[in-house]
């Protein structure tokens, strides 16, 4: 098993930038391919971003194309999520998630969580 830890959320204004990182520990973090989602008040979970174990593949939400970076440094155990431009609508809870994978693809089934952070942009 592998445990996520997120930190970096806060409260920022409309157009300010914010750098989310996701500490792994308790398994082989190149092993995992990594995937941000965000869940806003009253609203489904949504992905966000994603990276595969080598970072050979990354993907991310239309909504956030441009404006956010996937990143991660896995002599760091580490996943960062670079957040640029940040809007209103991206507020959320912000959480970091880890699929077990073979090859060097995205995930599919996430079985491991954070916690979450909050991010809260105002106008």
């Amino acid at each position: 098993q592998v445990q996520l830890v997120e930190s970096g959320g806060g409260l920022v204004q409309a157009g300010d930038s914010l750098r989310l990182s996701c500490a792994a520990s308790g398994r082989t973090f190149s092993n995992y391919a990594m995937g941000w989602f965000r869940q806003a008040p009253g609203k489904e979970r949504a992905f966000v971003a994603a990276i595969s174990r080598s970072a050979g593949r990354v993907d991310y939400a239309d909504s956030v194309k441009g404006r956010f970076t996937i990143s991660r440094d896995n002599a760091k155990n580490t996943v960062y999520l670079q957040m640029n431009s940040m809007k209103p609508e991206d507020t959320a809870v912000y959480y970091c998630a880890a699929d077990r994978t073979t090859w060097d693809a995205l995930g599919r089934v996430y079985d491991y969580w954070g916690q979450g952070t909050q991010v809260t942009v105002s106008s």
